[in-house]
């Protein structure tokens, strides 16, 4: 079968590439075109577009940028057309995606929807852009099949696939993990997109600055150049850097400082207590502030319904605020053992499902048989 596969995020690389691993180990005449990154293209699809060149954050981003959101959408559907695919596959990417299905749907394309986009943090009236154009639905937070079934739209839970990720890395490693007391190492995780790293990733450095007794480390985005990081990092004597090895840092990390999105749930699934840090545009922020209906923006706290950690957003975060959140993570015992006890009940959660990519690839191909 032949699958085109969009994915305009580093989450969406990784989840994609072990979608397409799972789908190589049933359909043995796959053929997969696609937008992503080197982790797809290593599992063996045609990459056409690379996610760094899609990576717009923001309202005001989004707008600044609309004149290559326009091209770069009326190219893939050209792309789409010329390699007909038996299925379109969707990986969250909401903004771009939804638009390639409402317009795939119109041309008989099959379009499979895999990652919901968080259409039930905002904009919930793309629910019937959804309805309309998607054949299939596959969902990976456990609340998304209650939020789909109010709307009367069937959907499918096929577990977490970071779950599987995680535990196949720390089970393949040789070397023993040490216990969380003897770790020495704090990440930062700063994110992938180099509008957001600008913001944060300074004053993340200013708390390692302020405490030089710590050994800090920064994961690189894969999809950045390293000269980028280069102004940022001179004359930090605490802090190294690690480029394409963030689950490794994870496993020697002690604690994390870490942007909001799906490394909030690696860190977790790693056991890493952590700091949920965001901070965007201030009009974008005001904006959003606005419209976004959601408790916690951290996906470690939504899931589990709760402030299982600490989330710094905006003014709130600062160095100073930082430090002191740290300084709790690190000596705290009362505060270290609720938050490993939560760790481990969110992952009976999200893995709760299976094998995900096993599952999606087993459905997916199933709709043509």
């Amino acid at each position: 079968m032949t699958y085109y596969i969009i994915a305009g995020e580093a989450s969406g690389d990784l989840h994609g590439s072990n979608l397409i691993k799972s789908l190589s180990n049933i359909d043995d005449k796959i053929e997969v075109r696609a937008w992503g990154g080197e982790l797809m293209q290593d599992a063996g699809a045609k990459i056409v577009k690379h996610y760094r060149d899609l990576a717009f954050m923001g309202f005001i981003e989004v707008v600044k940028n609309l004149g290559t959101i326009v091209k770069n959408i009326s190219f893939c559907k050209t792309d789409i057309l010329e390699f007909k695919p038996d299925v379109l596959i969707l990986i969250d990417y909401p903004g771009f995606n939804l638009r390639i299905a409402k317009w795939a749907k119109s041309k008989g394309i099959k379009v499979v929807y895999y990652i919901s986009p968080q259409i039930w943090a905002w904009k919930e009236n793309r629910i019937k852009t959804i309805k309309s154009s998607v054949d299939k639905m596959l969902v990976i937070l456990p609340f998304e099949s209650a939020f789909y079934k109010k709307w009367n739209y069937k959907v499918d839970y096929v577990g977490h696939p970071l779950v599987e990720v995680v535990d196949s890395f720390i089970q393949n490693k040789k070397t023993p993990r040490k216990n969380w007391e003897s770790r020495s190492i704090i990440g930062i995780l700063p994110g992938s997109r180099k509008q957001e790293i600008k913001i944060k990733l300074p004053i993340m450095l200013e708390v390692a600055k302020q405490m030089p007794n710590l050994q800090f480390v920064v994961a690189k985005a894969p999809g950045i150049e390293d000269s980028f990081y280069n102004d940022l990092l001179k004359d930090l004597k605490n802090v190294s850097t690690l480029k394409n090895k963030t689950y490794q840092l994870l496993y020697e990390a002690k604690a994390a400082l870490v942007t909001s999105g799906t490394a909030t749930l690696e860190t977790a699934l790693f056991g890493v207590p952590q700091i949920i840090c965001y901070k965007g545009s201030s009009v974008s922020y005001e904006i959003a502030k606005r419209i976004i209906k959601i408790k916690y923006i951290g996906l470690v706290n939504l899931i589990m319904d709760k402030p299982v950690v600490k989330e710094l957003i905006q003014h709130d975060l600062t160095t100073e605020n930082i430090m002191i959140e740290l300084n709790s993570i690190l000596n705290n015992e009362t505060k270290q053992n609720q938050i490993f006890e939560d760790y481990a009940t969110l992952k009976k959660l999200l893995a709760s499902g299976g094998d995900a990519s096993k599952n999606a690839a087993e459905i997916i191909y199933g709709l043509f048989k």
